[in-house]
């Protein structure tokens, strides 16, 4: 792919694709947008016009492009495997959002097309891209608060009915189509990011998995959930669409030697803390947030590209996605038999 344009198509059109999918194509020097294509085909029409690419009726239409070199799916949770797969099989390079499947079936039917077909999947979890979570496996990698003992991780907001396009009546909150709510949403981000960050698996799941709160649709809006990793140490998981106003994004590790708060701090966006009375303090800037004023560049699209032109697997494969999804599974399993759950590894 050296000095060529790679060329994308978006299958679906609504907020994740207009916020972060088509304006970090666009911004991207070596990438042209060929087509969008929604089921409600005026947004696709109004990001092709913005764009200065073309719509298509149907996602078969959209891989069925020749000129098509890779695509995004920015598609409800429960059309990630079926589309993904079949751009795959139709020898596209896949980037698909979070969670990237309804159960562990999909997730590994996904990986095999993708191995089949030799194209790259990845997974759309920008939690690990982001600078503050790069120093903080910098840090922990280095052995700065030593073991990890314990940890706590939060993804909270008043929910997604002020983002989405299609706001309260939408897909996120219907059963069929989202799988899940503020877990998917949020909470498979955060088993992505303590994966990363702790550098092994987490193995066992206890968990609280409900619709507290919001008065539309059928899915979790909160959920509090205890972690065992596989090394002995455990912590907690948060997730909720009920935090108003405003947003928790925070994780904090305590170790053998001190610990380590990421984005608790409004200025520093990783302190660490030692044992000895030591601070150490890093301003990496804020979280990517669906608000303004926060990272205005995910790095996921980035990073798609950059595989894509190096013939280097993402990071962010298929395998990771199957792993973080795996997590939230044993949640759900978690709840439902009011037990402890083993992840599927």
């Amino acid at each position: 792919m050296a000095n060529k344009k790679v060329r994308v198509a978006l299958i679906g059109s609504g907020s994740i694709a207009t916020h972060r999918h088509a304006p970090e194509y666009a911004a991207h020097p070596d990438v042209e947008i060929v087509a969008f294509v929604d089921r409600v085909p005026e947004r696709a029409q109004k990001l092709a016009s913005k764009y200065g690419a073309t719509t298509v009726p149907t996602y078969q239409d959209a891989i069925a492009l020749d000129s098509v070199y890779a695509v995004s799916v920015c598609v409800p949770n429960a059309f990630h495997a079926p589309i993904s797969i079949a751009a795959l099989n139709a020898g596209k390079h896949t980037l698909c959002e979070k969670p990237m499947a309804t159960s562990d079936e999909e997730a590994r039917a996904m990986i095999a097309a993708s191995e089949k077909a030799g194209k790259f999947l990845m997974i759309g979890h920008n939690q690990r891209l982001m600078p503050l979570h790069v120093k903080a496996k910098q840090l922990i990698t280095d052995g700065v608060i030593g073991k990890i003992i314990t940890f706590k991780t939060s993804f909270s907001h008043p929910g997604p009915e002020s983002w989405s396009i299609e706001g309260a009546t939408g897909w996120f909150f219907d059963k069929k189509q989202a799988f899940v709510g503020s877990m998917g949403d949020l909470g498979v981000h955060k088993a992505d990011l303590l994966r990363y960050l702790l550098g092994e698996e987490i193995v066992e799941a206890a968990a609280f998995v409900g619709h507290l709160h919001k008065p539309m649709g059928d899915v979790d809006d909160n959920a509090v959930c205890l972690l065992r990793t596989e090394s002995g140490g455990f912590g907690t998981l948060t997730s909720s669409w009920t935090h108003n106003p405003g947003e928790d994004n925070t994780t904090t590790l305590y170790g053998s030697k001190g610990i380590l708060r990421l984005g608790t701090n409004p200025q520093f966006s990783v302190v660490v803390e030692l044992i000895g009375g030591e601070k150490q303090y890093f301003e990496l800037g804020k979280m990517q947030t669906n608000e303004s004023g926060g990272q205005s560049d995910s790095g996921v699209i980035k990073a798609f590209i950059k595989s894509i032109q190096t013939g280097t697997p993402p990071e962010i494969s298929g395998e990771e996605g199957r792993r973080a999804l795996g997590v939230i599974l044993a949640c759900l399993k978690s709840n439902e038999t009011k037990q402890f759950a083993r992840v599927e590894l």
